[in-house]
């Protein structure tokens, strides 16, 4: 095994953590057994408050276990006292809805009186976007129109719909009547020359 100037601060690094990895695991495994012990030794029946002794009705000798260990016997006195516990809060009950709500303090100012507002006026529809760049009519045809909306070009007889919104109401040789059916809106289209 070669140990080249760039992996010997590795090489370093990896011994350093092995030894402190070593170091915890003796630590932890001579030290277990003497918790255990300490955590097995049996507890006396003298140790248990009074309290204990005249509320219990075992069936067998009850221990009362030391305060660090995980002792599934009650202990009446902490029952005792978290039943005397007087719990009080502010007043305030979550349940119900008591909001209260700061009146305002004037500032001084003159209230202006106002009488009752109207509400604004709804906001005027959208424009057509659509232009009228011609119109066929051939004979037993019904009049055709050419519409464009950007780089869309549309062709309809009247009464179609266009770009799904639009409808063709009336075609005239200078205009066309269009109607934007989601709006209920009606707007007379020029021929636009060009």
């Amino acid at each position: 095994m070669k140990l080249g100037a760039e992996n010997r601060n590795k090489t370093i690094v990896a011994v350093a953590l092995a030894v402190v990895a070593l170091g915890l695991a003796l630590n932890w495994f001579f030290t277990l057994p003497s918790a255990q012990n300490g955590a097995n030794a049996p507890a006396t029946v003298a140790d248990a408050p009074s309290a204990a002794a005249s509320h219990a009705k075992p069936t067998k000798k009850t221990k009362a276990a030391p305060s660090h260990s995980i002792d599934p016997t009650l202990r009446y006195d902490w029952l005792k006292t978290s039943e005397d516990t007087k719990y009080a809060g502010n007043g305030r009950n979550i349940f119900q809805d008591q909001a209260e709500i700061p009146v305002p303090i004037s500032d001084g100012r003159k209230e202006i009186a106002k009488g009752p507002v109207a509400p604004p006026p709804p906001p005027p529809p959208p424009p057509i976007n659509l232009k009228f760049f011609g119109f066929s009519n051939k004979p037993g045809e019904g009049k055709k129109v050419f519409l464009s909306q950007g780089e869309d070009v549309f062709i309809a007889h009247e009464g179609d719909i266009v770009d799904r919104r639009y409808k063709v109401v009336h075609i005239m040789p200078t205009s066309v009547e269009i109607e934007d059916v989601l709006n209920n809106n009606r707007q007379s289209i020029p021929l636009v020359q060009g």
